[in-house]
């Protein structure tokens, strides 16, 4: 398997571009192996329209997780690139630096979530999560994967009892911090280990070693269940966070398609929103009531998309983040098309 220099990137950290030459080995194989068979059983939209959400300030932001903070309606992206972290208030045309980037050593800023409470998760793939008072920008915790071997925490889904849970690709587990784990955290020295986790090593399908595994998380709003995708496999799994469940990991029944190359996940009132990165996608699904079975009810394809990595309802639309990965940054050589934007798609 080929190894793919990444040029442009914060350079002198060596795990770093180690983990961006893995992972762009890992998602390229995949793609070159496998079409995008989660994305050739539903007719596509015709309806759906793409507009510029709004851009984001800088030549090589590579920009890979959006939230929104229901508060106030603002937007928050962050760079895979170099760690800053963006926000766009409602109605703007153009995103500001909100934390700057290498912040509290900060070296990226992957999947990243509001909470209720005005705090902001953001997620660095080869270290923990961070969490920053909103108003303040103050950094209130940090935790850190615990161990030295290989990791690449991805993505954070924010469950009904304020329990965050994060998907690490390499080691293929899913990572919990509780509340009472979090106000531990700040009534002490401000750290924390993320040790406490969900292993589905055994319940994934076989892969190759070097394959980045799980990705986008999302949590059910009453409670249930956690829903994350192998971005590999194109598979989706299903956590159960009832007590002592005897079967707490199963795999979702996929009806019209899989979920290859999915990334990022978005779940409002049933409906699943998937974005499959290198395959410039967006699916979306209608789940059962207990979330056993996902079923296909439309699909978006367009170049216009960028490598989406991510995706968020918002009123009547889904903004996507074009992340242009493929273009200079951890998919692919080149060079990116300035400005950098967040997309949005209606009709889907």
């Amino acid at each position: 398997m080929m190894l793919l220099r990444i040029s442009g990137f914060e350079k002198g950290h060596s795990m770093l571009d180690t983990t961006h030459r893995r992972w762009s080995s890992a998602v390229l194989t995949v793609a070159a192996g496998l079409a995008l068979a989660g994305c050739s059983g539903a007719e596509p939209s015709t309806a759906t329209r793409v507009d510029t959400a709004f851009e984001l300030p800088g030549e090589r932001v590579y920009p890979e997780g959006i939230a929104v903070d229901e508060r106030t309606g603002a937007f928050y992206i962050g760079s895979f690139a170099d760690g800053t972290v963006y926000r766009a208030t409602s109605g703007a045309d153009r995103a500001e630096v909100f934390l700057a980037a290498g912040t509290d050593g900060r070296h990226t800023a992957n999947g990243v979530r509001v909470d209720p409470a005005g705090r902001l998760w953001v997620i660095d793939s080869t270290a923990g999560v961070s969490v920053y008072d909103i108003d303040s920008r103050r950094l209130l915790a940090r935790f850190d994967v615990a161990g030295s071997g290989d990791r690449f925490v991805n993505d954070i889904a924010l469950g009904a009892d304020g329990t965050a849970y994060l998907t690490d690709s390499r080691r293929h587990r899913v990572y919990r911090i509780t509340p009472g784990d979090l106000t531990r955290a700040m009534d002490g020295d401000g750290h924390g280990l993320l040790d406490s986790s969900f292993d589905l090593a055994s319940a994934l399908e076989p892969h190759d070693p070097a394959a980045y595994t799980l990705n986008g998380i999302v949590a059910d709003p009453g409670g249930g269940y956690l829903l994350t995708v192998d971005s590999t496999g194109g598979d989706l799994y299903r956590i159960d966070l009832t007590p002592n469940s005897t079967s707490p990991i199963t795999k979702v029944v996929l009806n019209g398609g899989e979920l290859t190359l999915g990334d990022g996940l978005e779940l409002r009132d049933g409906t699943l929103w998937a974005a499959h990165n290198t395959g410039d996608t967006v699916t979306r699904w209608t789940l059962s009531a207990d979330g056993s079975t996902a079923t296909r009810t439309a699909e978006y394809h367009d170049q216009t998309l960028d490598t989406p990595t991510t995706l968020v309802h918002d009123s009547e639309r889904t903004l996507v983040v074009a992340s242009q990965f493929d273009k200079g940054g951890p998919l692919g050589p080149g060079a990116p098309t300035p400005p950098f934007r967040v997309l949005a798609l209606t009709g889907i």
